[in-house]
């Protein structure tokens, strides 16, 4: 797969819009709580990238963050977007997207995807930069993929 035009890549093209709708589906029908959020929203999209990666290659992986995704009506999530692209770039060494830079995408008020105050508590201290900024809190283990 050598670009954007191939099977898969042109599929990667859409992919966190994609997620930023089925987020918003799951916000406007408000029974999910901020850990089904997180894992329907934000790591199922992370899966799909890794995905991305590990079959066509960073260049290919990374415009899956090319487009700006819709708002979500969460803007927890929608800072979540944001640092997902900016964490992604920096572990992967692509550069992120103007979008995922806009001071705006920051969470109001700020987002703890644990409902625990033991996981908020963790939280606070282990939030990598990219999601800290942007007022999205979640633990060490949040992004971690088996």
């Amino acid at each position: 797969m050598s670009g954007i035009g191939g099977r898969f890549g042109a599929m990667s093209r859409v992919l966190v819009a994609s997620a930023a709708g089925s987020a918003r589906a799951l916000v406007d029908s408000g029974s999910e709580g901020s850990e089904a959020l997180w894992r329907f929203g934000v790591l199922q999209l992370l899966d799909d990238y890794d995905s991305v990666l590990r079959r066509d290659g960073v260049s290919v992986a990374a415009r899956v963050f090319a487009d700006e995704p819709a708002l979500t009506g969460h803007s927890g999530l929608d800072a979540a977007y944001a640092a997902l692209a900016c964490w992604l770039a920096h572990r992967d060494g692509w550069e992120a997207p103007g979008w995922a830079r806009d001071p705006d995408r920051v969470a109001r008020p700020w987002w703890f995807v644990s409902d625990s105050a033991y996981g908020r508590a963790w939280a606070l201290a282990q939030s990598p930069g990219e999601f800290r900024i942007r007022g999205v809190f979640i633990t060490d283990t949040a992004l971690a993929r088996v």
